[in-house]
């Protein structure tokens, strides 16, 4: 009977690895982008190269970023705009989670948060860094937005984490309706977010 059990148990564990997501890694420098609108020191609009023709759309403006992923509707790649309160950028790697089948359904992208001290200056050692999960937006939905937060330096394996999110949260999350939230431990240097989604 306990073989029988272990077997069994092999099995599940067997089918649950080959139904788990897989990580593909794409670099949005913003050398491999190209302008779309710009004015200078106020605002900018790219697109950059993402998974097989799943594109990804990247905005600055008042010095602070939003990336959006995927196919979005008109109004989504016109009108979303989600970032953080303090001055921010992010990291140019996108660790994308590709379901069975090879659809991309969330990105995790790192974010580097310039908190600043009771003068109003930035300071390196207040940096907060938080790994953005985001929903990829499919051609016959064309909304994409972000799922989730992790705070990377208060969670002790904060990658993993923000996979879980990207497999379970983000595919189901409904852009628009369900507020992204932070998951695991939030410190002091992980801001608020700030996010206009179209409605």
């Amino acid at each position: 009977m306990n073989g029988k059990v272990a077997t069994l148990a092999l099995v599940l564990l067997s089918a649950g690895s080959v139904m788990a997501n897989e990580s593909v890694y794409i670099d949005i420098g913003r050398d491999k982008c190209k302008t779309i609108a710009e004015e200078e020191g106020m605002y900018v609009l790219m697109t950059c190269p993402g998974h097989a023709d799943y594109p990804v759309r990247f905005k600055e403006a008042d010095i602070r970023q939003s990336v959006s992923f995927g196919h979005l509707n008109q109004r989504y790649a016109d009108d979303a705009f989600e970032s953080f309160i303090p001055f921010n950028h992010t990291g140019t790697t996108v660790e994308w989670r590709i379901a069975k089948g090879g659809t991309p359904v969330a990105t995790i992208l790192r974010w580097f948060i310039e908190n600043t001290d009771a003068s109003g200056a930035s300071v390196p050692a207040l940096q907060g860094q938080v790994l953005v999960v985001s929903k990829v937006a499919q051609k016959g939905d064309g909304k994409g937005c972000v799922a989730g937060y992790v705070d990377a330096l208060a969670n002790p394996d904060p990658n993993a984490l923000a996979r879980k999110i990207a497999d379970e949260v983000a595919p189901t999350f409904r852009c628009g309706i369900d507020k992204a939230s932070y998951h695991g431990t939030r410190g002091d240097k992980a801001a608020e977010p700030n996010s206009q989604l179209p409605e």
